[in-house]
């Protein structure tokens, strides 16, 4: 029982804490940017529904932590709800309150009244902060640990795999898949991962010489201490693994930031496109996770950076630093989905600027309301789709099915 409740203490405040940091920073993003246009903002909230603590800044902003730790917002001053969706029919009024209340110059300070472009550089500013945010944690965590690389290099086929029948011999060095040009397994790896059915060209160095192969990466089910069981593509090869093998990478603070930068870009570049096939049909959406299945993977992640530590200075590192690593992926993902042209979304409101800028007049806001009641029935819908699927990989149903047969 005690095992049990320790366990689950770690996977909540591992949850906890990668997502209040990818959430904040969000956040952050869109009030700094807004602070910088002089935009008047009401309240900062991190976490929905009712308040753990509130209190009040010297500005006279009101900054809280919600229960439901799942989300935030910033409400700008006038906003009719925390999504910031603008009811046009009353923005006369609202601008003749405040000049009443506050004087003819104080209307520059409502967010609704702001030129388009401001309007448009604070939505984007919190998508932008999680990939800023992505960046400075690889970057720092290259600085600080440097990286342990395994080169792409085969060491055993296996018989009857996409790699045999590509033609790859032990000794073959990849050197580039799909146009990219690779430099560890690892980035291999995670680019085969996504790309089953797909004819992926390699480039390989052999003896010396450079051939081109082509390989279409198979599925197959692996069981992953952290992640659990995936589906994921396969080549079928293995790289050599002794200890002399790996390479200790160490990196200057300025090579640390490209590699945080380049890290960042092929994360991005990679959930865009497993994305994009799972829109189009090509793969399935059971790999999809929501909040559960963060919850889970960040407990493991923890679990997993404390073991073999001697102290509990060193637990608590090792935790921490595999956390900052699984927050740094997390952020781009949020980054990312919030740009997706979703009107609940940020990228719903540039959409909206987009056509204003084009049009020359706001979207209707019925056309608004309305845009935002199906994005946010889009919204929930995923959620509970990504929740199942977290409940199918935690076997719930397989467990509760037991306890009632």
């Amino acid at each position: 029982m005690i095992d049990f409740t320790l366990t689950s203490l770690t996977f909540v405040v591992s949850f906890l804490l990668v997502l209040g940091l990818v959430v904040t920073i969000h956040e952050l993003g869109h009030f700094l940017a807004a602070k910088s246009f002089g935009v008047a903002i009401d309240r900062f909230s991190i976490g929905f529904g009712k308040a753990l603590a509130v209190w009040k800044d010297r500005s006279g902003v009101e900054w809280r932590v919600g229960w439901i730790p799942l989300g935030g917002y910033v409400r700008f001053s006038g906003d009719e709800n925390a999504a910031s969706l603008p009811d046009h029919e009353s923005l006369e009024s609202l601008r003749q309150e405040v000049e009443r209340r506050e004087g003819p110059g104080a209307i520059d300070r409502y967010f609704h009244f702001k030129p388009l472009w401001q309007r448009a550089i604070v939505v984007a500013a919190g998508p932008f902060a999680n990939f800023f945010l992505a960046i400075v944690l690889f970057a720092g965590l290259l600085m600080a640990y440097g990286a342990e690389v395994l080169p792409a290099k085969v060491a055993f086929v296996q018989p009857d795999s996409p790699a045999a029948r590509a033609g790859l011999l032990p000794g073959d060095l990849v050197v580039a898949a799909a146009g990219t040009p690779i430099k560890t397994f690892d980035q291999l790896a995670t680019m085969i991962q996504v790309r089953a059915n797909v004819l992926t060209p390699l480039v390989v160095n052999r003896g010396g010489r450079e051939l081109t192969l082509n390989a279409t990466p198979e599925w197959q089910i692996r069981k992953d201490p952290i992640s659990g069981e995936r589906r994921v593509g396969v080549l079928g090869f293995a790289p050599p693994q002794k200890p002399s093998d790996f390479i200790r990478v160490r990196y200057t603070p300025l090579q640390a930031l490209g590699g945080g930068v380049e890290r960042t870009w092929s994360t991005l570049g990679t959930t865009v496109y497993y994305l994009g096939r799972m829109v189009t049909g090509q793969v399935s959406a059971d790999q999809l996770s929501g909040p559960l299945g963060i919850a889970r993977i960040s407990g493991k992640v923890a679990q997993a950076g404390a073991e073999g530590a001697s102290s509990p200075g060193e637990m608590l590192l090792g935790s921490a630093v595999n956390l900052l690593q699984l927050a740094a992926f997390v952020s781009v993902s949020i980054g990312f989905m919030n740009l997706l042209p979703v009107p609940v979304l940020d990228g719903g409101h540039l959409l909206f600027y987009a056509y204003e800028a084009v049009a020359r007049r706001p979207v209707a806001a019925n056309v608004q309301a309305a845009g935002y009641r199906v994005g946010l029935a889009l919204l929930l819908g995923l959620m509970l789709f990504a929740t199942w699927n977290d409940l199918q990989q935690l076997r719930v149903f397989k467990i509760l099915g037991g306890v009632f047969s």
